[in-house]
């Protein structure tokens, strides 16, 4: 398995495209049945196929990744042929961005010697959607890009 096991729900979401994938492995609903019960190592095989190719079409279309903590936020622009942060880190202990009050903090403050930018790019590995999913696995989320555009906009 490349990537990790799509959760139940998840599974649960995407029933009928789980439905479709054991259709083009030639599995009937009765055979799945008789699969997971007679041969579950083989079920499980299957589940981790599918859920590498939900990830594989997933991570080949993320473009923007966010890693928020107490203190620091990691935004991500994951271009064709690199991956570019935007770092930032507030020097106020009382601070935590996670909770609304506190990203109220920063949005007023954002210019103030309290805080500290950094860019970065980074090219990929030899696997790019490899790269990506580290990124998640490490806490980073999926998103639409808002918070980095507009920093990116800020930064120049």
């Amino acid at each position: 398995m490349k990537y990790a096991r799509l959760t139940q729900q998840q599974l649960e979401e995407l029933h009928p495209e789980f439905i479709n994938f054991l259709a083009t492995q030639s599995i009937t609903a009765e055979e799945w049945t008789a699969l997971k019960k007679e041969k579950p190592e083989v079920a499980e095989d299957e589940l981790d196929v599918f859920s590498d190719l939900i990830w594989e079409g997933v991570l080949s279309k993320v473009e923007y990744l966010e890693n928020v903590s107490e203190l620091h936020m990691h935004l991500f622009h994951l271009t064709e042929k690199e991956m570019k942060l935007l770092s930032v880190k507030v020097m106020n202990p009382k601070i935590d961005l996670r909770t609304q009050e506190g990203f109220g903090w920063f949005k007023r403050n954002f210019q103030s010697d309290f805080v500290e930018y950094l860019t970065a790019s980074k090219a990929y590995s030899e696997d790019k959607n490899k790269d990506k999913f580290d990124l998640i696995q490490q806490g980073a989320v999926i998103t639409k890009g808002d918070l980095y555009k507009w920093f990116d906009e800020f930064v120049e």
